[in-house]
C-alpha cells in the first residue's frame, strides 16, 4: 500500500487553502496532468483522508451576530455525550475536547451585550443565547461551570503537517503501514496490513459469493 508522498501532501495543502481550486491549477503546481491529480484525489477520498469539500462562511457578515467562544466544565461521565451533542448542533461551528475533559466550542450568537453566563440569569445578548443553546443540547444541570467570551476576531487555518496515512486493516484492525496491501473487491477498495490478511479476506469473499 502506498503511503502519502510529497505530491499528495501538496495537493491536500492546496485544497485546504481553496477547496474549489481547479484540478488544472493543482496540476500545474505539482507537475502532474489534471487526470493524474483527479486520480490522486479519488484515492485520497477512498482512503478517507479527504472526507468532502466545504465552503467557509462569515456568519457575522451574514447575520450580524457575535462570534463567541464557550468553555464548559462537566462531570467526567457527561463529557463525551456533551461533545457529541454539540458536534451535531447546526449552530455550533467548532468543538474541542481538551485532555483535561473540558469542552470548548465556538458559535455565532445574536445580541450586542456580553452578559454574565456564570450568574445563572437568563441574560440578553450572546451569553443568554449560549445558555439556551447549552440547555437544549447538553442540559444546564450537567454543567459545573460555563464561561462565554465574545471574540474580537478569529481565523480557521487547518494545516497538514508531516502526517501519513493511518488506515486500519479491514481484517485484524492493525494499522496498515507502507508494507501493507490494497485490493479492490467488487468495486470497493480494501486495505490490509499483510498478504495473509488480504488472502484470507479474498478467500472468504469468494466463498460467500459462491454460496459456500
Amino acid at each position: 500500500m502506498r503511503t502519502l508522498d510529497g505530491t499528495d501532501r501538496e495537493i491536500i495543502r492546496l485544497l485546504l487553502a481553496d477547496a474549489r481550486r481547479p484540478y488544472s491549477d493543482i496540476a500545474d503546481r505539482v507537475d502532474l496532468s489534471a487526470p493524474a491529480v483527479s486520480d490522486r484525489i479519488d484515492r485520497l477520498r477512498e482512503t478517507g483522508v479527504i472526507e468532502g469539500f466545504t465552503v467557509r462562511i462569515d456568519d457575522e457578515a451574514l447575520t450580524g451576530g457575535l462570534e463567541t467562544l464557550v468553555t464548559l466544565e462537566l462531570a467526567p461521565l457527561d463529557v463525551d455525550d456533551a461533545y457529541d451533542a454539540l458536534v451535531d448542533h447546526d449552530g455550533v461551528e467548532h468543538v474541542f475536547l481538551t485532555a483535561e475533559g473540558t469542552v470548548v466550542f465556538s458559535a455565532t450568537m445574536d445580541g450586542d451585550g456580553g452578559g454574565d453566563a456564570d450568574t445563572g440569569s437568563e441574560s440578553a445578548g450572546p451569553a443568554g443565547g449560549v445558555r439556551r443553546l447549552v440547555a437544549e443540547t447538553v442540559g444546564l444541570e450537567t454543567v459545573r461551570n460555563l464561561s462565554v467570551r465574545v471574540l474580537d476576531r478569529s481565523e480557521w487555518s487547518p494545516t497538514l503537517g508531516n502526517v501519513d496515512l493511518a488506515v486500519d486493516c479491514v481484517v485484524c484492525g492493525n494499522t496498515v503501514t507502507a508494507e501493507g496491501e490494497s485490493a479492490r473487491v467488487d468495486g470497493t477498495l480494501y486495505h490490509f496490513c499483510c498478504g495473509s490478511c488480504r488472502g484470507g479476506f479474498e478467500d472468504r469473499y469468494e466463498r460467500l459469493a459462491d454460496g459456500v
